[in-house]
């Protein structure tokens, strides 16, 4: 009696093992292929005074689609690819800026949109349209507060094929669900933190002019200044080769030719020059204030003007000066008359543009503004004819090498530099060439290369800079090798922005079966093991034992009796 309930006991545990791998392979069955694996880019999630905008969530596991379909679908649990290069920008924007519910939505960048990406000199229309089209996407998704994930990622073989057979089954009127089967997008990431204590790093040097003898007094100064962190839709991406990178190597280059005239004393000038890296830049130039104010009293009424250079790597016969004093100014006429004399020397012009500033307004749309707020007459040279709204034109996702041109750079500091020798050594109104071509101290355009393709490759965008981050190191070591007192001073952000973490995480998409063929699968191996379970304990146990596993069990009252 106790062998035959060792022999029960013994199969319904056979039993039990066979439901539980049913369950097992049930469950496995849906997640069994996956297709590829790609880097994705979430868009920026960030809070402005306490309003949220930006993506609000990161993680996804949904189905693939590429429609948006009609206005009655129902898309909460779908995630949709979108090309640039296809992308229908009015659809898309009407979609959220009504906040219909979706899944997700995952944009495939083109490859000229890569850090990584090789250098293309030629123009091509195609390209600056996707680049316009790019950049309205970017101004839509920054300025919106987003309830599910947002992803960027870069086209390849894997998942434009993947891509055209989600169209396939959208064209077919069989998108993909989880009764239909089709392809699943996974992120498994935390979700998104707060950045804490984020803070700006602002690198400043100096190249001392040189006193008479006997001369007790301070000698003027003249600040050069560049602001050189980013802002985008996707942080991971904003490497801002225009802007603000073309100002960042302009003023590098500026800073090595000087310090080459600065290292003999027969033609160190009668001028000291401040460089300064600020950071803070998209931020209302948050660093260039707090920069300003750290500096003593002193310093700052010795500043005879300061040049600010932004976006000056993508233009071809003009570059603008911004000025907050009226152009009436006799200083600021001066200054103007000078950069135009040499401008005209070289082959192109500059325009002056005026703007009043409004101090009780926080808003500040150019790097020279804050310097004016302290009554220093200071200008901003760029490319720009208008100054850009606000966290716009900072450097985002298409803002990339492709489409910055390094000869506009190289006129650009022929211009600056010039024009700063000629100020500083009194030649203003002659034509002399202070940095010939073919001299030893002629721009160098290996230099600007060099330093452009390492802007190029670094996203940098404030919140997410540590204060010993490498790139902040290599700004400071370079100052260092041409100039003294070269200092970096680390200063918290403004309380009004607060960021998230969670800027790039891994998506897998799996290929998945519809629920029909589980179910079937389900069938077939259920009966294949039940077969197989029967077949076994009728040959090693015989046909009783097998029926007695379905035999109702006596009563206790039979028992008993």
């Amino acid at each position: 009696m106790a062998t035959r309930r060792e022999s029960r006991s013994q199969l319904l545990d056979s039993v039990c093992s066979v439901i539980a791998l049913l369950f097992v392979l049930f469950a496995c069955v849906e997640l069994c292929g996956a297709a590829t694996v790609v880097d994705v880019y979430r868009l920026i999630q960030y809070d402005l005074a306490g309003v949220p905008f930006g993506s609000r969530l990161a993680s996804l596991n949904h189905h693939a689609g590429s429609s948006l379909h009609g206005p009655n679908s129902d898309l909460s649990r779908t995630v949709l690819i979108f090309p640039i290069r296809e992308l229908d920008f009015s659809l898309v924007k009407d979609y959220i800026v009504q906040k219909q519910p979706l899944g997700g939505l995952l944009f495939l960048l083109p490859r000229i949109f890569s850090p990584e990406s090789k250098r293309d000199d030629e123009r091509d229309p195609e390209k600056d349209a996707m680049r316009n089209k790019l950049m309205q996407l970017e101004q839509l998704l920054v300025h919106a507060s987003i309830p599910y994930p947002v992803y960027f990622a870069f086209e390849d073989e894997d998942v434009d094929a993947i891509l055209a057979e989600v169209k396939r089954s959208d064209v077919t009127g069989q998108p993909a669900t989880a009764t239909t089967g089709g392809y699943k997008l996974v992120v498994s990431t935390a979700e998104p933190k707060k950045v804490a204590s984020p803070t700006i790093s602002n690198i400043q040097g100096w190249l001392l002019g040189l006193k008479a003898d006997g001369d007790s007094t301070q000698l003027p100064t003249i600040a050069i200044v560049a602001s050189y962190d980013t802002f985008g839709a996707a942080p991971a991406l904003s490497v801002g080769s225009d802007s603000n990178g073309s100002g960042v190597v302009a003023l590098l280059e500026i800073a090595r030719l000087f310090s080459l005239l600065y290292s003999i004393p027969k033609t160190r000038g009668k001028y000291n020059l401040l460089f300064g890296l600020t950071s803070g830049g998209p931020y209302n130039y948050n660093g260039t204030q707090k920069w300003l104010r750290s500096l003593d009293q002193r310093v700052r009424e010795s500043i005879d003007y300061a040049i600010c250079l932004n976006s000056i790597g993508s233009w071809d016969n003009e570059l603008w000066i911004h000025v907050s004093k009226p152009p009436e100014n006799a200083y600021v006429k001066q200054i103007f008359e000078g950069f135009s004399d040499v401008a005209g020397e070289l082959g192109f012009k500059v325009d002056l543009k005026h703007k009043k500033i409004n101090i009780s307004n926080p808003r500040v749309a150019w790097e020279h503004e804050q310097f004016s707020r302290l009554r220093i007459t200071a200008v901003t040279i760029s490319e720009l004819s208008a100054a850009p709204a606000f966290l716009e034109n900072f450097g985002g996702v298409y803002d990339q090498w492709q489409f910055v041109q390094e000869t506009a750079i190289t006129k650009s500091v022929k211009l600056i530099a010039e024009n700063l020798g000629r100020h500083i050594y009194g030649h203003q109104g002659k034509n002399v060439q202070i940095f010939a071509e073919n001299s030893s101290i002629a721009v160098n355009p290996s230099y600007i290369q060099s330093w452009l393709d390492l802007l190029a490759r670094t996203p940098r965008v404030a919140p997410f800079l540590p204060k010993g981050d490498p790139f902040i190191n290599a700004l400071k070591r370079e100052l260092e090798e041409h100039m003294v007192e070269v200092n970096v001073q680390h200063e918290m952000l403004d309380g009004i922005f607060t960021f998230y973490d969670s800027t790039k995480a891994m998506l897998t998409i799996y290929q998945v079966a519809s629920v029909t063929f589980d179910l079937l699968l389900l069938l077939v191996l259920g009966s294949y093991l039940i077969v197989l379970f029967s077949f076994l304990v009728i040959t090693t146990r015989g046909l009783d034992d097998l029926i007695s596993l379905f035999r109702r069990p006596p009563s206790r009252k039979v028992k008993a009796a």
